[in-house]
């Protein structure tokens, strides 16, 4: 597996991806439950980056939680910052979440149990809307992102090993095209990267955080 060796901060701007914003009357709890119910035909966006997985790799099965959270004010999403010493995207933002343990009966489980682990979100709280296809991470990862409604009042504890920060981010900010910039790196090996970020104030979301997002995206605005 993979590492970066580049700062994504550095690389430049290629593109704006530049699509509306998803509507304001989708951004309700109902209207997400209807979407998870009744899904339209929409295309996942495939970047650069599952290219990468060579296919003689067994990709190592991990999920995720997308835990979009109801405020009086609007929809959010919840985000963490890894610590800086992990071994797999040590920095980076992410959602909770990772490897499938053996004990873990599904996807959903997985995605409980390390958001429970990760930021002491106890799953009471927690209402799941559904999976989004499986993205496949360069450094070998195949993760399934599960959509979630989390509802306040809730407890939130940082596994220090593993989580520097826990956030919120509007998700009228994260569904709107003119936030999702393209960035390219060009390799070392010949040819380049291109991937989306999504710099939000001082947080820069960007790699697989910001593709899932982007399928999320493509799947509401279908």
């Amino acid at each position: 597996m993979s590492k970066i060796d580049f700062d994504p901060e550095e690389c430049p701007v290629e593109s704006i991806a530049g699509e509306p914003a998803i509507p304001a009357s989708r951004m309700s709890v109902d209207w997400l439950h209807e979407r998870f119910v009744h899904p339209q035909v929409w295309v996942p966006e495939r970047m650069d980056e599952s290219r990468m997985l060579q296919s003689a790799v067994t990709p190592i099965p991990a999920a995720v939680l997308m835990p979009i959270v109801v405020h009086s004010h609007g929809l959010s999403m919840l985000l963490t910052q890894r610590t800086a010493h992990l071994h797999d995207h040590a920095g980076q933002v992410s959602f909770p979440g990772g490897r499938v343990d053996q004990s873990d009966t599904s996807a959903i489980e997985t995605a409980l149990r390390e958001t429970a682990e990760e930021v002491g979100l106890d799953r009471r709280h927690i209402e799941i809307l559904g999976a989004l296809p499986d993205y496949f991470t360069g450094t070998g990862f195949r993760v399934t992102p599960v959509v979630s409604i989390v509802r306040p009042p809730f407890d939130l504890s940082a596994d220090p090993f593993e989580v520097a920060e826990i956030f919120e981010v509007p998700l009228s900010f994260l569904m709107n095209g003119m936030n999702h910039q393209r960035r390219t790196i060009q390799l070392p090996t010949g040819g380049h990267r291109t991937f989306y970020a999504m710099p939000y104030e001082r947080f820069f979301i960007w790699g697989a955080t910001a593709a899932m997002l982007r399928n999320l995206f493509h799947f509401l605005r279908a």
